[in-house]
């Protein structure tokens, strides 16, 4: 079987990376971008954006309207503006809803019709405006992927859309800019990263490749998660999630995800809830269901996490790597279960079987039923 690796062709990292937009927009003849960014960064961080832009010959017109969980509305709404101002390509500034956003402005410029139109596996048949994507979270990698992840307003479910037309030619992780996040979005949003890197190294399309950088970013996270909540000024330590990160969006950029992912895509669509904490709840139980598969490999995740295995089973080890996920997302503050995010039991059905159509499911190492899956969000209630 051939596989494919994908990621943006150029990637800066480090403090003060964001300040090298306006040179990478000018050396590619952009003359106009359009900054895609949330309500907050749009105060706080997009004119210095801008500045940079400006510094370099480029003009910008500011958008912040990318909510958290960003919606077909939202998209269409961007289109408009890149239409009104004639612009010739998009800067993202945020994270992962800033991101998709983007994305979705850029399948509608390049292709037409609507955002839902794109819904699956490379549905796009024609090129984008240039996206270059400035990161200033340290979890989703959506700066660096190829998914853009986005909320029909009529059905209420997260459409999951991958296409390697929606890759940013540049990217950007600006830890400064990082610096600034509260310790609850730099916990969500690291767990993100986590799961993203459990994922790709349990998935039936994983590679050598993947294996990697899964592996790392496990590592990383393992030994500088609970630093960078506890004191956000710990540059080493939020450079370091800023490296795991990104090593995690290498992995499932190509190894794709699993049921994490397909489960917690329909609480934030049905219940509009943070997808970092919805990954870090649902990760735990969706690992122990899988673990039958991949037994070796969560063994390999626990020695990734800095617990010693020596003298254990293979099946204890890999409950020792399970145990230490759920550990750490206890230390850093993530809700015990989603009861306490107000979910209902009456919904999980609805969610189970949107679970099993989400795209993201396809590289579950273990196939669930109905029942299975329902019974997943029973047990990470």
């Amino acid at each position: 079987m051939v596989y494919s690796y994908f990621m943006p062709a150029v990637n800066h990292m480090g403090p003060g990376a964001a300040k090298m937009v306006g040179e990478e927009a000018k050396s590619r003849g952009l003359k106009k971008a359009l900054i895609v960014t949330d309500g907050f960064l749009e105060k706080a961080v997009a004119p210095d954006v801008a500045g940079y832009l400006k510094e370099a010959g480029v003009k910008a017109v500011i958008f912040g309207g990318a909510q958290p969980n960003p919606t077909d509305l939202n998209v269409h709404a961007g289109v408009d503006v890149y239409k009104e101002n004639k612009c010739d390509c998009i800067v993202s500034l945020g994270g992962g809803s800033s991101h998709d956003c983007a994305k979705g402005i850029a399948f509608v410029i390049g292709g037409g019709g609507h955002i839902r139109d794109y819904e699956g596996v490379n549905k796009s048949t024609k090129d984008g405006p240039p996206l270059l994507a400035i990161n200033t979270t340290a979890g989703t990698a959506s700066e660096m992927t190829r998914f853009c992840i986005i909320t029909n307003t009529e059905t209420k479910v997260k459409m999951a859309i991958v296409d390697w037309r929606c890759t940013a030619v540049v990217s950007f992780n600006d830890s400064e800019i990082m610096k600034g996040m509260p310790q609850g979005l730099t916990a969500a949003t690291g767990m993100d990263a986590l799961t993203h890197a459990v994922e790709a190294y349990v998935s039936t399309v994983s590679t050598p490749v993947t294996d990697s950088a899964a592996l790392m970013c496990i590592e990383l996270i393992g030994k500088n998660l609970r630093k960078a909540v506890a004191n956000g000024e710990d540059m080493e330590a939020r450079d370091a999630m800023m490296y795991a990160q990104f090593l995690g969006g290498m992995a499932f950029n190509n190894a794709v995800l699993g049921y994490v992912h397909a489960m917690a895509h329909q609480l934030g669509g049905f219940y509009d809830l943070p997808h970092g904490v919805c990954n870090a709840i649902l990760l735990p139980a969706v690992s122990r269901f899988n673990m039958i598969a991949k037994m070796e490999r969560f063994a390999d995740i626990a020695v990734a996490m800095g617990e010693n295995i020596e003298g254990l089973s293979t099946r204890d080890a890999a409950i020792k790597g399970i145990d230490a996920i759920k550990a750490l997302s206890t230390d850093v503050g993530i809700p015990a279960g989603l009861k306490e995010l107000k979910v209902k039991e009456k919904d999980l059905e609805v969610m189970a079987k949107n679970a099993m159509k989400d795209a993201c499911g396809g590289t579950n190492p273990r196939c669930p039923s109905l029942e299975e899956v329902i019974q997943i969000f029973k047990d990470a209630m």
